[in-house]
């Protein structure tokens, strides 16, 4: 299955988690793509000062890579700063949040494993 940049959807979400701002979304492939493998597999675009809310992940797994810029990221309520190349990844229980505490805008891939 190939998508192409250009016909995948685009949603821009506010508060995501009880974060702030827009993150500016590209869906790469969607739930009903990955037959039961991932739930989300997104691009997101984040302006300086936008973050993601803390929340746990009991029974899937989150991956974030940063694709560009930095952001600071929070492991189970420690921080960690996170530069382009970079990932984090969140399962069994654990909470994580983002924020772009950045000057420049950042771009993450996140992947929910299911």
């Amino acid at each position: 299955m190939v998508h192409k940049s250009a016909d995948m959807a685009h949603i821009i979400r506010e508060n995501i988690r009880g974060g702030r701002g827009k993150a500016h979304t590209d869906m790469v492939f969607g739930p009903e793509d990955m037959h039961g493998k991932a739930t989300l597999f997104n691009r997101m675009t984040l302006e300086p000062g936008t973050s993601i809310g803390e929340h746990p992940h009991e029974t899937d797994a989150e991956i974030y890579y940063v694709l560009k810029g930095s952001v600071t990221v929070y492991d189970c309520g420690t921080p960690h700063k996170l530069e382009e190349g970079d990932a984090m990844f969140t399962c069994c229980g654990e909470s994580h949040s983002l924020v772009n505490d950045s000057g420049d805008t950042a771009v993450i891939l996140a992947i929910v494993i299911a």
